[in-house]
């Protein structure tokens, strides 16, 4: 079974689908001219059904049809930054102290300020590539049920296979309207039910997005692969239980309702799973980290079947600038643009990662604290992602890196788990938490001097241990509102709010605005509240 699905072959296939505009009406008609592209045609064998689940996949690593530009996938913005991932981590880790960026590109200060609007282009972009992601999970999922397969001739054989490939489908168009209802709320809503063409999405509110969220989860869990079955890069039954738990560990911001226990029955699931830690907490953002067992479900990248201006390219370059070594993280050259907060460096015992190996800082000619934030030298810079593999040989490419982004990881898990029982779910226990985060920590310090006890494993406790172990990962605005602390005067770090001390925000911060692009086009949207 292939450990490289996306790095290799099916992300070079991406071509066959999204083109399918047809003069003919019925597009599931077998056309006269073989020229003529429609349903029937693409759709014609379990292998096409696979090369366009491939697509779907891609969505969330390429920006466009041709690569690194050329054809976008969306407009309104440049290629560059409109790749999903790219604009995912700009609104997960700009907002908060984990990141800041030198760039001065349109609103894009907004997000470390907090003093975005409605009409902010990066804001924008995120919600269509969000929504494009969704079309290209419906068009698949509506071309794959029962009756189409049914009548294009299938076997059943074949119909069990397009099945699981569905499945897929479904769980990455939840993925994304997951995103969708953590970011903006109460969402349009559209799936394989509402016919190809123009039409106005009625808006659907963030309970009944829950629900719908749930009872997807909960229904294709059983139609994925087994647990660490499936090829690398592709979702498993794991990967669903995680995405459910997160759903579940989150459902007091997004419905306001408790549902600890139902988080816990899903991440002892995830925990038990075949998949197993890393010993090395560094190798798990190297350019050959699809070799660790701890990751669960990835975003994949390769040097030279997905050339992107976004993804682990921008992280990885992006990060780079100053009197750092380019060579150090297997690339050509750095594009001076991300660092730090001294909120965030103080996080840990001592910046030389010495002590916890996690602290991966760069403090050769930066500052510690940030008087302009457009200068890439005020700030530590983060050396945690490189293109280059665990014996020290760089990636294919100098630009492009073959470091893949762990979307799901078990160390999530563990944390996961020890929140939950520490917000009062049943079915887990306190020391068997105390046990997951020591073993973390162990790994960490490299032996038990890492370790905590029972009456320091606290709520503010895990806090701080997500962002010392996920930082950069895409999870710290989601949980810093989760703990309180995203905006108001709980929690405060340089720039927030704008001025260099940090100030409180608005609790309306929470939720992104709907485009106002949107808001003007469909009379069904209501904007958010405060904006």
């Amino acid at each position: 079974m292939s450990t490289k699905y996306f790095k290799t072959t099916a992300i070079s296939m991406i071509a066959i689908l999204m083109a399918l505009a047809s003069c003919v009406k019925d597009l599931d008609t077998v056309p006269i001219d073989p020229l003529v592209i429609t349903s029937a045609t693409v759709y014609k064998d379990t292998t096409a059904y696979r090369q366009v689940l491939a697509k779907c996949y891609a969505g969330l690593a390429l920006s466009g049809q041709q690569g690194p530009h050329g054809n976008p996938d969306i407009s309104g913005i440049d290629e560059g930054f409109s790749q999903y991932l790219r604009q995912y981590w700009l609104a997960q880790e700009l907002t908060t102290d984990e990141a800041v960026i030198a760039w001065n590109d349109g609103t894009l200060k907004d997000y470390h300020f907090q003093t975005w609007t409605s009409g902010g282009e990066f804001i924008k972009a995120l919600y269509n590539r969000i929504y494009y992601q969704i079309s290209l999970c419906n068009e698949f999922i509506r071309e794959s049920s029962e009756d189409k397969l049914s009548q294009r001739g299938f076997t059943e054989a074949e119909k069990a296979t397009v099945r699981m490939y569905r499945a897929e489908a479904r769980f990455l168009r939840a993925l994304s309207y997951y995103h969708a209802i953590d970011l903006f709320g109460n969402v349009p809503f559209v799936d394989e039910t509402n016919t190809v063409g123009a039409f106005l999405p009625k808006q659907i509110s963030r309970k009944d997005l829950f629900n719908y969220l749930e009872s997807e989860l909960l229904d294709i869990e059983s139609q994925l692969k087994n647990a660490k079955t499936n090829e690398y890069g592709r979702a498993d039954k794991a990967a669903a239980w995680m995405l459910l738990a997160k759903l579940y560990l989150n459902a007091e911001v997004y419905i306001k309702e408790a549902r600890y226990t139902d988080a816990l029955t899903w991440i002892k699931k995830v925990i038990a799973s075949p998949y197993t830690i890393e010993s090395n907490y560094a190798y798990l953002f190297l350019a050959d980290n699809n070799l660790c067992n701890e990751i669960i479900f990835p975003i994949a990248f390769d040097g030279e079947n997905t050339k992107t201006w976004g993804g682990t390219t921008f992280i990885i370059n992006a990060a780079v600038g100053g009197n750092m070594s380019p060579a150090e993280f297997g690339i050509g050259s750095g594009w001076g643009g991300t660092r730090t907060t001294p909120q965030f460096v103080d996080k840990f015992p001592d910046v030389t990662g010495t002590t916890d190996k996690r602290a991966m800082f760069h403090t050769s000619g930066q500052s510690k604290s940030i008087s302009d934030i457009f200068l890439f030298t005020e700030g530590y810079a983060i050396k945690k992602w490189k293109n280059i593999k665990r014996d020290g040989s760089p990636g294919k490419d100098r630009t492009h890196p073959d470091t893949d982004f762990p979307v799901f990881r078990l160390a999530d898990a563990y944390l996961m788990y020890a929140e939950a029982v520490l917000r009062g779910g049943t079915g887990g226990d306190i020391n068997t938490a105390l046990g997951y985060i020591n073993a973390l920590r162990r790994r960490a310090y490299g032996n038990e001097s890492g370790d905590i006890t029972a009456g320091q494993l606290d709520l503010n406790f895990i806090l701080d241990e997500r962002a010392r172990e996920l930082y950069w990962e895409c999870h710290r605005r989601t949980d810093l509102i989760r703990f309180g602390k995203f905006s108001n005067s709980t929690y405060v770090w340089e720039w927030k709010g704008g001025i260099k001390e940090g100030v409180s925000t608005s609790s309306h911060l929470d939720l992104f605005p709907i485009p106002s692009s949107d808001i003007g086009a469909n009379p069904n949207l209501v904007q958010n509240p405060g904006y």
